[in-house]
């Protein structure tokens, strides 16, 4: 695979667009890259972290598995992002605390743990782009917690579809939705049965319209 220029580099992470080009050239020169396919799995709670990945593109979904198998989405990551859970890890010396799915494929560079370690170390811009995910990270989880524990089920159900709806469309399952807000199908399919009723939405198979939410 072709290496990345400084400069691609720089446009698809904008956090080190003023970075010195020092610390982009070893970023570059002392990672691999990993390419990932759809639905590959990246980590499983309990793997170690040997090194990080920094996102050239792709997505990928983080979530916990709760005893009865139902799963909560903590965060997704996206091209020019790191997983900050895999970071915390490395800065920890702890396991990897939830999984990690790949949504579409996609390729990272990947930082061994010693090189990343030392790069945080002696660059303040690479301590600047690992606590500004950190910060982001937190304010989202935060607002999940607070959603899971005091929001009303079906309001969260309509906000997560006017969210990710495009022209008026869901092109998601009613499992992926369940496990996105941290409840059961069932009760996802029951709530979209009674928006159906109701003429909020008209339901097809993998596909949702909006109507009136």
């Amino acid at each position: 695979m072709k290496r990345i220029t400084e400069e691609e580099f720089r446009r698809i992470f904008p956090m080190f667009r003023n970075s010195p080009g020092g610390l982009i050239r070893e970023i570059i020169s002392e990672s691999r890259y990993h390419q990932f396919k759809q639905d590959a799995t990246l980590y499983s709670d309990g793997d170690a972290c040997p090194g990080i990945g920094l996102f050239l593109s792709g997505e990928i979904r983080v979530f916990k598995i709760g005893d009865g198998g139902r799963e909560i989405t903590l965060y997704e990551v996206f091209p020019g992002e790191t997983c900050i859970l895999n970071a915390s890890c490395i800065l920890a010396q702890r396991q990897y605390p939830a999984n990690a799915v790949a949504l579409t494929d996609g390729v990272l560079l990947f930082i061994p743990e010693g090189v990343f370690l030392r790069l945080v170390a002696e660059y303040e811009d690479m301590r600047g782009f690992i606590f500004a995910l950190f910060s982001q990270r937190f304010t989202s989880i935060m607002e999940l917690i607070d959603e899971v524990a005091f929001g009303r089920m079906d309001k969260r159900l309509i906000d997560y579809l006017i969210e990710k709806g495009e022209n008026d469309i869901i092109d998601r399952t009613h499992q992926q939705i369940a496990n996105d807000l941290g409840t059961s199908r069932e009760v996802v399919s029951r709530l979209l049965k009674d928006f159906e009723r109701k003429g909020k939405v008209v339901l097809s198979r993998h596909m949702i319209h909006l109507k009136k939410l």
